[in-house]
């Protein structure tokens, strides 16, 4: 049944598939290239400091990379809407999301920014218990804190823009900060000094501190420019105050009802990552710089599922918002079947990079053999994680799906790969490779529920009608 799917997809030509998709996906992809990028150059850089800052920079980005699966679960949960009602080309309804957004994403970011200044060591602590690791990830954490409430609110107007389809100037705005984040890493983590017209300056070394301003900075120019560029060429979802404070509690409710099971998803598979990462740091520092080089490595390649995946429901949604459900089935078989196709082809760029690790990191030669095993595992499933992101991401929440989404990402996450993960590493003593392979277990587990569940059509609901909010 599952090979007459797929055979069956494959033959059934759609017109445009590939330039609508790319059309989309490219700008997204480079983007978050670009992002990735500059966390790796940050790492890179950090790691000529040593490996403890390699380790106490990548357990401080552990609470950002919890703000950031919040803020995703928020805005992933509001362009489900903003791409339906895009459809639909109700702007009022977009701007009302949006507004839901800024709330919730603010004041999360907010609350964690004040618990990175106030409670920094004990946030640490909960993944290392290697005093240095501790003393030196607070200093980072309280550097970079200042970072959350702007993130979270150029993320809430990134999705917004995507939605709408305006993907290129998030693009443009995330080069942007690369360009200032890399010239101030490399300015302040080792130190700079000029003389000009006799006067003398210089800044010290700031090590892992000056990697965290240096994000506070970048970040804050790109937000800025996000909204000066967008309200400058008013883009249909920018509005003030007033607009997006125009709401009312059934509106409220049925944003609630389907976006809360994307943000509990997204909360809890973030958390199930710093749980990963702990497990990391409880096997050694050595086993946790393995774990945090291959992660950065492999964004790398990874950009161009999450841009695919992204593209997927924004063109998916549109269609449902616009009543064409039949062609947003069709792009859902198509997306199904050609994103571990295109994987496998990717898969073959982590053996380059793999190899490139002893240019790229100055560590012993332990943790670059534990790190080259990791990217290989990862490689051959490469297939099963595109499949996975395209239809959780992609396909379900695009449809309102959310609940059926949620349940598969975490259930094999949470009683499978962990509970394996964390007795290879804490009873048995396993390789760090050994650990990995069972952390990433759970993609394989979730690939006959979401093949029955695309094939059903079940995900597909149109939640901008009056019967949606009932």
């Amino acid at each position: 049944m599952l090979i007459n799917f797929f055979k069956k997809t494959i033959a059934n030509p759609i017109p445009g598939f590939y330039k609508k998709l790319f059309l989309i996906a490219i700008p997204i992809t480079l983007q978050q290239f670009m992002q990735n990028f500059v966390n790796m150059l940050d790492t890179i850089m950090v790691g000529q400091l040593g490996s403890v800052e390699i380790a106490s920079v990548g357990l401080g980005n552990q609470i950002f990379f919890i703000l950031g699966m919040i803020l995703f679960g928020i805005s992933s949960g509001g362009s489900v809407f903003i791409a339906q009602y895009w459809g639909k080309k109700d702007i009022q309804k977009i701007r009302q999301t949006l507004g839901i957004m800024l709330f919730f994403a603010t004041s999360i970011s907010v609350l964690l920014m004040f618990a990175a200044l106030l409670f920094p060591e004990f946030l640490i602590s909960l993944y290392s218990k290697d005093s240095i690791v501790i003393s030196t990830g607070a200093k980072y954490l309280r550097s970079v804190c200042y970072s959350y409430p702007i993130t979270a609110i150029g993320f809430a107007y990134q999705f917004a823009f995507r939605g709408t389809e305006h993907v290129r100037l998030s693009m443009i705005s995330t080069i942007i900060s690369v360009v200032f984040n890399s010239i101030l890493n490399f300015l302040l983590i080792f130190g700079f000094s000029f003389s000009f017209a006799g006067i003398s300056f210089s800044v010290p070394a700031m090590g892992v501190v000056g990697a965290g301003i240096a994000t506070v900075i970048s970040r804050g120019i790109e937000t800025a420019f996000l909204l000066i560029y967008s309200y400058s060429k008013k883009y249909e979802a920018c509005a003030n105050p007033k607009e997006y404070l125009n709401l009312n509690a059934d509106f409220i409710a049925r944003f609630l009802r389907i976006s809360f099971p994307v943000i509990f998803n997204e909360t809890l598979w973030g958390f199930g990552i710093t749980f990963e990462n702990a497990i990391f740091a409880r096997a050694g520092t050595s086993a946790i710089a393995s774990f945090n080089i291959t992660g950065t490595i492999s964004q790398l390649t990874w950009v161009i599922f999450i841009g695919c995946g992204n593209a997927a429901g924004i063109i998916i949604g549109k269609y449902i918002g616009a009543g064409q459900e039949k062609t947003a089935r069709a792009y859902s078989n198509k997306l199904a079947v050609f994103m571990p196709l295109m994987s496998m082809g990717i898969a073959l760029f982590l053996l380059p990079l793999s190899s490139a690790l002893p240019f790229l990191f100055k560590v012993d030669a332990e943790i670059l053999r534990n790190s080259r095993n990791m990217l290989l595992i990862l490689a051959c499933f490469y297939p099963f994680n595109s499949f996975n992101m395209c239809y959780i991401v992609g396909i379900c929440r695009a449809g309102g799906d959310t609940k059926y989404a949620a349940f598969h990402d975490l259930f094999w996450m949470w009683t499978v790969a962990i509970p394996a993960g964390f007795c290879a590493a804490l009873i048995f003593h396993c390789n760090p490779a050994i650990i990995y392979l069972c952390l990433i277990s759970e993609n394989f587990f979730k690939i006959i529920p979401g093949i029955l569940r695309v094939k059903s059509g079940k995900w597909l609901n149109n939640i901008t009608t009056d019967s949606a909010s009932k």
